[in-house]
């Protein structure tokens, strides 16, 4: 509810504490939406008096989805819908933090223990996104078996974005309203509930604390981290790591000796084509905080200069650059190297920099060791791909060819090590972490673009590399790729499947989601709304669950699902939990959270 001239005062703006138990919607109103709401013409945005012909529920949808998305990313669960509900005048059904019901019986302890587990984006500091036979609890026999044993809903809500987290038999999971959840693994049943600041799509970190206890690390759409006790929810520290108003966090904090690595994204690579935009000034950043205090040790920019004044935009606004170069995924980390790499993705604005979708190695002190750049003078916002009247647009349509993957530290069946990564390009990638990500080899998946090639998530195994592609604009999306490890030769190529879902623009078998692998079985989740276990020997399809329906929830809260396009399944301990529904970048909306058991 902000127009982009007041963007950058008024997400900045203070906030108000997401722990409250009510939040003022007039006050958050006047403090964040007023000074573009009160008529004033340059703004550009519906007077108060026209919002209150809407309903509660349409505004709550603008803010957490639609035209305001990056605006109500600031704002926790408890504040959008306390604005939607001053606007309209109505109160909404249901409790925003989605925890009145469902509360676990008894009160434990949590214990960070060797048990079965799937901690942070990848299973693994090296982000294989492998679980062994006996962490998985499962086998390519068992798999057929597999039914649905529990259904969470996450509320206000038209995305299930982030992945779980399993450990000593709790899960952990953020939401699109902010809320964050301490679950039973087997029941579902809620621990306890905490509210960030803005909404939760990274997965979560788990880590040992002082004196046997143990917290959870994961960072919002506002550019915090966080860190809370594991047992209590209780904060322990919150850190704004990165003040650009269009900043966030979208890939998982890497924790390792006592230092969380978190890389920062952002959302102006959606506002850059508006001619009253001074685009662009963001720059992707890993930052290394101390994770007993959250205290920020060192920020690496991902572009070393900072971005200087470039000429005027069409309505008189200041054009900067070079700008861009955010880190979408999970830093991996290279223990015998003492490395941690992340994938960037492309330039905003200017020069397209030489980080720009590039295999990035930094040592732990901060200092960038070498840079492996897979395609060059990629610039690109927003909106400039289908306006090619926009002056604005003149040296910015793309191609758009981001890496989404976080890396992936692979042993090769021959030895050695192999740095894994497909990108939006349609490629996936090896690279020899010894000679400075020289290329192994390159496999041609998908034929990229737009929301193209490889998305979120590859992962390998003792000797495939697999790769799901999306491709979800072109004729023929979808298809799962296993490649030798070794060669980069294709073993077997899976189809897309006929998409599941009702016939429309959004149903199709594009395959843009996290992936993730157990000996004899790869997991892939499709925009069609189905989960499918495919044979890692041949590409068989093993079992298949169509998630496209309601789903009776532990908490009460109404779920459905639809669309699996960001966060891939996790599997632990006979059990596989997934998200469904995701209510943007030509995906289905739905809000569930799925576990299937034996």
């Amino acid at each position: 509810m902000m127009a982009a001239l007041a963007l950058v005062a008024l997400v900045s703006a203070r906030m108000v504490c997401a722990q409250a138990p009510t939040a003022n919607g007039e006050v958050l109103f006047q403090s964040h939406c007023a000074d573009c709401h009160n008529g004033a013409s340059e703004a550009r945005a519906p007077a108060p008096e026209v919002l209150r012909q809407r309903s509660a529920a349409a505004i709550l949808d603008v803010l957490a989805n639609g035209a305001m998305r990056v605006q109500g990313a600031t704002l926790s669960g408890p504040e959008r819908r306390a604005i939607a509900e001053y606007l309209a005048g109505t109160v909404l059904a249901g409790d925003p933090t989605g925890a009145a019901t469902g509360r676990c019986e008894t009160s434990s302890t949590f214990k960070l223990t060797p048990s079965p587990g799937w901690n942070g984006w990848g299973a693994t500091p090296e982000n294989t996104r492998e679980q062994s036979a006996s962490a998985a609890g499962l086998s390519a026999a068992l798999v057929p078996r597999l039914q649905l044993k529990w259904a969470f809903g996450f509320p206000d809500a038209s995305s299930a974005w982030a992945q779980p987290t399993v450990a000593g038999g709790w899960m952990f999971v953020g939401s699109q309203n902010g809320t964050v959840y301490a679950l039973d693994e087997k029941s579902g049943c809620i621990h306890w509930f905490f509210s960030a600041d803005g909404g939760v799509r990274t997965a979560i970190s788990v880590g040992a604390r002082a004196g046997g206890a143990a917290a959870v690390y994961f960072g919002d759409t506002g550019a915090k981290a966080y860190a809370l006790d594991a047992t209590s929810g209780r904060l322990l520290w919150k850190t704004k790591i990165e003040e650009h108003p269009l900043a966030r966090i979208t890939g998982a904090p890497a924790l390792y000796r006592g230092r969380l690595y978190v890389a920062m994204s952002s959302y102006e690579e959606s506002q850059g084509a508006r001619p009253e935009y001074s685009c662009c000034t963001f720059r992707g950043s890993l930052s290394s905080l101390d994770a007993k205090s959250g205290r920020v040790v060192w920020r690496t920019y991902m572009i070393s200069g900072e971005p200087r004044p470039r000429g005027t935009s069409s309505s008189g606004a200041t054009l900067y650059g070079p700008a861009g170069a955010p880190i979408w995924s999970a830093p991996t980390i290279d223990v015998r190297r003492e490395l941690i790499y992340v994938g960037t993705g492309n330039s905003y604005a200017g020069a397209a920099a030489p980080t720009s979708d590039a295999v990035v190695a930094l040592n732990f002190s901060g200092k960038i060791e070498w840079v492996r750049q897979l395609f060059p003078d990629d610039v690109f916002v927003s909106g400039c791909r289908a306006k090619s009247d926009n002056p604005n647009c003149a040296d910015q349509r793309g191609p758009d060819y981001d890496f989404g993957n976080s890396p992936i530290l692979a042993t090769l069946p021959h030895g050695g090590r192999a740095i894994i990564i497909g990108q939006k390009s349609g490629i996936g990638w090896a690279l020899d972490p010894e000679k400075q990500g020289k290329v192994l080899w390159q496999y041609r998946a998908g034929a990229g673009g737009a929301l193209g090639g490889i998305e979120w998530g590859s992962a390998v195994d003792a000797e495939h590399a697999y790769f799901a592609v999306s491709d979800i604009f072109s004729p023929t999306p979808g298809g799962l790729h296993a490649v030798s490890l070794q060669t980069g030769q294709r073993v077997w190529f899976a189809p897309p499947q006929p998409p599941k879902c009702s016939a429309g623009p959004r149903c199709n078998a594009a395959q843009a989601a996290a992936i993730s692998v157990i000996p004899g079985v790869v997991f892939s989740g499709s925009n069609d709304g189905t989960l499918r276990a495919y044979s890692s020997a041949d590409g068989a399809i093993l079992w298949e669950a169509d998630t496209n329906r309601q789903f009776d929830t532990v908490n009460g809260v109404a779920g459905r699902g639809a669309s699996m396009l960001g966060p891939g399944p996790v599997i632990v301990d006979g059990m596989v939990f997934v998200g469904s529904g995701y209510g943007a970048f030509g995906g289905r909306p739905g809000n569930v959270l799925l576990a299937f058991g034996l």
